[in-house]
């Protein structure tokens, strides 16, 4: 196998921007919640990943209403799962910005991240 050195900048940034959401992800699933300590665990997750080299801003939310109707009925807490889970985030890396999301795809059932956009700052 030979060694290449084509590995740009853009891949760089579209790595890290996984990254990133994967550690929030893996990081936070299994995070128990209910509908007192949902906010406060929107704010923990977005200022823990905001502290990430690179990142910009990063928005969490997650759905109230699937808390609700998975609540257990004699602790009154559930587990945050992906599906509840939308997430932006923003980075700058070198001279690009990459938006980047994690939201719950109804057709895959399936927590997906993505690249948004990418653009290179002028």
């Amino acid at each position: 196998m030979s060694k290449t050195n084509s590995i740009t900048e853009r891949d760089n940034a579209l790595f890290e921007a996984g990254i990133k959401l994967g550690a929030l992800y893996h990081q936070f699933s299994g995070s128990p919640v209910n509908l007192k300590t949902v906010d406060s665990l929107e704010k923990a997750i977005a200022e823990s990943i905001s502290v990430q080299p690179y990142v910009k801003s990063i928005t969490v939310s997650i759905d109230r209403a699937i808390i609700r109707s998975k609540l257990n009925s004699e602790f009154g807490y559930c587990e945050l799962e992906g599906r509840m889970l939308d997430v932006n985030l923003t980075m700058k890396y070198e001279n690009l910005v990459v938006n980047a999301s994690l939201k719950f795809n109804k057709e895959l059932d399936y927590p997906l991240m993505k690249i948004e956009e990418i653009s290179n700052i002028q």
